[in-house]
């Protein structure tokens, strides 16, 4: 499931985030590349090892964590740390798989779901889409500033090159509760049929409970804490 979500509406949260990114200092995309991608990988990442770094770190992680339709999607059990990504001109981040596993320690988490916030409004920009290749299909997703993009890390992926202007994103990875990607999807279904559901029924309706003790085995039968 790809799937695209409107992560931060706000314009002037926006700007507020750009204004953060504009103090920091950058290095590198590839010293944090596996040893394939690091081949096809041409662009710069935020040195996030700053108090201003590591604010604005735990600030953008709190807001994708507690999406409300982030968390029904994707089931997350922990996120990584968020990575703030820029490409300019000639840039580029050719096809690649994401590793399965990330971080050491009590921070290592598997890969279930990568997720692209786009920070840059797209006029200012030319290329840098997001393209996502699944089995039979690809998407190409060049999202407004604030629009998230949640897709499998087991897709291969990249992203096109910038021809003009700077294109700036917020990356990251999930591991979800429900490793299974098409038990995932049902929860995420039957949630949206919840939220209908509510919105004309009574909540201590037959079909509502009916619905509430299902989502709720399914969980227990599906989720690895």
């Amino acid at each position: 499931m790809i799937l695209v979500v409107d992560a931060i509406p706000d314009a002037g949260d926006l700007a507020a985030i750009a204004e953060r990114i504009a103090l920091l200092d950058w290095r590198d995309g590839r010293e944090t590349a596996g040893s394939v991608a690091r081949q096809v990988k041409r662009n710069e990442q935020g040195a996030m090892n700053s108090t201003a770094g590591r604010a604005l770190q735990n600030d953008l992680g709190r807001a994708i964590a507690d999406h409300p339709v982030i968390k029904a999607a994707a089931q997350p059990r922990r996120f990584s740390p968020v990575i703030i990504s820029r490409t300019g001109v000639g840039g580029k981040y050719g096809a690649h798989v994401d590793n399965a596993l990330m971080g050491r320690g009590s921070a290592r988490l598997r890969t279930d779901l990568s997720f692209t916030l786009f920070l840059t409004p797209p006029a200012e920009y030319d290329g840098g889409e997001l393209v996502i290749h699944t089995a039979g299909v690809t998407q190409t997703v060049k999202g407004e500033a604030g629009t998230l993009v949640l897709y499998p890390s087991g897709s291969i992926h990249e992203v096109a090159p910038v021809t003009r202007g700077m294109r700036i994103v917020c990356i990251g990875w999930i591991e979800s509760l429900v490793a299974d990607a098409a038990q995932r999807e049902m929860l995420f279904d039957l949630e949206n049929l919840r939220a209908s559901l509510r919105a004309a029924l009574p909540g201590q309706s037959p079909e509502l409970l009916t619905l509430d003790k299902t989502m709720a085995n399914l969980l227990r039968m599906w989720a690895r804490p």
